[in-house]
């Protein structure tokens, strides 16, 4: 690239993109919203027991090291000067909760994954104290049903089973954050004057902070038994929270944060009342713009903080439908079943018998969330027949995303009263185009998929750019760059569409009910499990006295015949 290009360029905006299953930093034009250039690493994620989802912080923080420094390496290569780069933006997952040390910068633990089940006893205890044992008894203050998903019933647990944490808060040394807060704190400094903060928007996921006075609220702390001595700093999702103390961008300062499903919220530049987008990541997240006013939900879905775009702006809120299988099934049948060895052979497979021929797969690996809230779901695959096959597994785990999806779309129509006339999507199963196309024959409307789907992270960068103190991006409506779009429209008919429905919910209700707190933690189903302790024990020791008399009379016997010969 010529030295007069270079100087077209203008400013430049970093975002770091964390994600379940990985990280990525992109660089983005702030007068043209044009990706420059990104790097990507894959996170590995723990399962150290059924339901358990784990991620090492210091891995996490180690890849997103790794994406801005080749990334800045790439961008030199291209002749494109870093220096240029003027803010960076941070999205991530959201919900994952990390404990660690101020004075060593070490974790405590790992990061306890969003989907991560093993809360379900603590949420059942924590409902005992609940008049009624209602799930919602927060709702009007949090947004947020009782649940695992969100952070502090992680936190409580935590708190409840590692001692490490439990004496790091006794001795003041403990700090608690979603991925962001450990990413900001980690990389404005750490332990040597790191920055301990969130945003409004990966806050309003703990269900520890009011989503109306936007602070942390000591009824919702004392409830769940969490020191708020130990809970970051709550900013606006665009403001200057410290600067990069290492590396390529050091000096750079860090001026966005959003959590994901926001940032692309943002990123599809949804910023009107009605306005939703559809990410399909790890999972599936169904997000409409309510405005300046926060709509409580009848039909299952969350009410949840959209953005707040400076400190003297006003906060935005959203509905949330959550979805926790999407991209991961697709995954699952990778990994797990091994019928694939890329995840793009799925779209292959699907693409060549185009139907499931009667086959439904439920895939509630975590429970079901949105509109259901239902735990004790787990994954199912019904209506199979000796003529069923790879191909039409596949199709199914296609279908199933776009079955939730509908489910989603529906509890919103049903709660704003006003149908969405299309879909804006993004995430990184849009390029499925069969799965595209099956949403849109599901949904029976337009599904619209912008020409760049790094939404996500161009929010972020949004949000960075347009921070006070920096002031490079734009954000008024005329100022924002059209995007160009690929639309898929509906090409079944409704009624065939309502028929495979049906049948899909059918499948949902029997996926229900599969599990109960009560299991055998370790999965052992001998007959053992069933037995008392004490019973077991002294069957033992009856068997052992008897195996003990029976060896004597053997050797009587034995001496007996020695003497008769």
């Amino acid at each position: 690239m010529a030295a007069s290009d270079r100087m077209v360029l203008g400013p430049l905006v970093g975002s770091i993109d964390q994600g379940t299953s990985s990280s990525r930093f992109l660089v983005f034009n702030a007068k043209t919203a044009e990706l420059l250039s990104h790097h990507q690493v894959e996170i590995q994620q723990k399962f150290p027991k059924e339901g358990w989802v784990e991620q090492d912080p210091k891995e996490i923080l180690k890849s997103v090291h790794e994406c801005v420094e080749r990334t800045c390496e790439k961008l030199q290569q291209l002749n494109i000067d870093i220096t240029n780069i003027k803010a960076i933006g941070v999205s991530n997952q959201r919900e994952t909760t990390v404990v660690w040390d101020k004075t060593t910068g070490e974790p405590l633990y790992n990061a306890i994954v969003w989907l991560d089940l093993r809360t379900q006893s603590t949420v059942e205890r924590l409902l005992k104290r609940i008049p009624g044992k209602n799930k919602a008894y927060f709702k009007f203050r949090t947004g947020l049903p009782l649940s695992t998903y969100f952070s502090a019933v992680k936190l409580r647990w935590l708190l409840d089973n590692v001692e490490e944490i439990r004496q790091a808060v006794d001795d003041g040394r403990a700090m608690f954050g979603t991925i962001d807060s450990w990413l900001i704190w980690s990389l404005t400094g750490g332990k040597n004057g790191g920055v301990h903060c969130t945003d409004v928007t990966n806050a309003s996921r703990t269900m520890l902070f009011n989503i109306h006075s936007l602070e942390w609220d000591p009824e919702l702390c004392q409830f769940f038994d969490i020191p708020m001595e130990i809970l970051p700093k709550v900013r606006s999702s665009s403001e200057i929270y410290g600067l990069m103390k290492s590396g390529a961008l050091t000096g750079v300062p860090i001026s966005g944060c959003l959590g994901d499903q926001s940032a692309a919220l943002v990123g599809q530049m949804c910023f009107q009342d009605g306005q939703a987008k559809n990410t399909y990541g790890t999972g599936c997240f169904l997000l409409c713009n309510t405005g300046q006013k926060s709509v409580f939900s009848e039909h299952g879905l969350l009410t949840t903080i959209a953005y707040k775009l400076g400190r003297d702006k006003p906060v935005c809120y959203a509905l949330e439908g959550s979805v926790a299988i999407a991209g991961a099934v697709v995954r699952w049948l990778r990994d797990n079943l091994g019928i694939v060895k890329t995840s793009q052979e799925v779209e292959k497979l699907a693409a060549e018998v185009g139907t499931s021929y009667g086959c439904y797969f439920v895939p509630a690996f975590s429970g079901l969330y949105a509109p259901y809230w239902e735990p004790s779901a787990r994954g199912i695959i019904c209506g199979l027949t000796q003529f069923t096959n790879k191909n039409h597994i596949a199709f199914a785990a296609l279908e199933a995303v776009c079955f939730q999806t509908r489910e989603i779309l529906d509890a919103i129509n049903k709660d704003c009263g006003i149908p969405l006339n299309q879909l804006q999507v993004d995430g990184g199963m849009t390029n499925n185009k069969v799965l595209m196309q099956l949403q849109s024959d599901i949904l029976c409307i337009p599904v619209v998929k912008p020409s760049m789907p790094e939404t996500t992270a161009l929010g972020a960068a949004m949000a960075a750019g347009a921070a006070e103190g920096v002031g490079i991006w734009s954000l008024n409506p005329g100022d924002l760059t059209a995007v160009t779009c690929e639309r898929f429209e509906p090409q079944i008919n409704p009624e065939e569409s309502e028929y495979r429905y049906a049948r899909w919910k059918k499948a949902v209700l029997k996926s229900m009910g599969w599990e109960t707190s009560e299991a055998p933690s370790n999965g052992d189903t001998s007959i053992f499990c069933s037995l008392p302790l004490g019973f077991f024990i002294m069957s033992s020791m009856i068997m052992l006295i008897g195996a003990k008399y029976v060896s004597v009379i053997s050797i009587a016997g034995l001496r007996i015949e020695s003497t008769e010969d």
